[in-house]
């Protein structure tokens, strides 16, 4: 069984909405291949599929959103906020008590073992028919994306 990773956002995130492009890799060092880039597909297909490929495999597979951005501008206003959201995180860090949120910690941990444990195997993936019409739907928001 691979390693699947991607973005925990919260319930009614605009992120949900966002194409999602799947990333799969080598899981270790020892193998060593270019990766490969799979999308644009509407998340919960992108996730069905990367469980589907990762749990039968020795891969990484990487699922995250695709900013569909319109000019330069737009591309630096994001990479601005994510390093701006990374120095948020390093002080959150720094500022945060040694052994103060380990409770926290195992109480996520603990809640999402016993997810992990209710499911009896990976997502099934979607069918040609059902990627296609996710295909239709994200060609339509990228088409009307500003206009």
């Amino acid at each position: 069984m691979g390693a699947l990773v991607t973005l925990d956002l919260p319930e009614g995130s605009p992120m949900h909405g966002l194409p999602w492009i799947v990333t799969f890799a080598p899981l270790g060092d020892a193998d060593e291949w270019e990766s490969v880039v799979c999308g644009p597909y509407e998340r919960p297909h992108a996730l069905a599929l990367a469980e589907s490929v990762v749990a039968e495999e020795q891969l990484m597979a990487v699922v995250e959103p695709l900013l569909p951005a319109l000019s330069p501008d737009e591309i630096r206003s994001e990479i601005a906020a994510a390093q701006l959201a990374a120095r948020d995180e390093d002080n959150r860090i720094e500022a945060a008590d040694l052994y103060g949120d380990f409770e926290d910690v195992v109480d996520d941990e603990l809640e999402a073992a016993a997810e992990a444990a209710d499911r009896t195997g990976p997502l099934p993936a979607p069918d040609e028919a059902e990627l296609r019409a996710g295909f239709a739907r994200i060609a339509k928001l990228l088409t009307e994306k500003g206009g």
